[in-house]
């Protein structure tokens, strides 16, 4: 039966790593549901969602007024 190390590790069975598409890296989550943990693959971000919404607070007018 696996059990967990002195660190509090425990490795994440290969079946399991497969079902969710886990790769060495990957962030994942653990939330408690009815006395039962779930671990959550979390979403990689991609490079420019923090400029997500940015460019949309400009008007192509203003914008090409500011630029001249």
């Amino acid at each position: 039966m696996p059990q967990l190390t002195k660190k509090s590790k425990k490795t994440i069975p290969k079946d399991v790593r497969i079902a969710l598409g886990l790769e060495p890296g990957d962030k994942i989550d653990f939330d408690i549901e009815d006395n039962k943990i779930v671990m959550h693959k979390k979403a990689k971000k991609m490079p420019f969602d923090k400029w997500k919404g940015y460019i949309g607070t400009f008007k192509t007018d203003r914008l090409m007024k500011d630029i001249r």
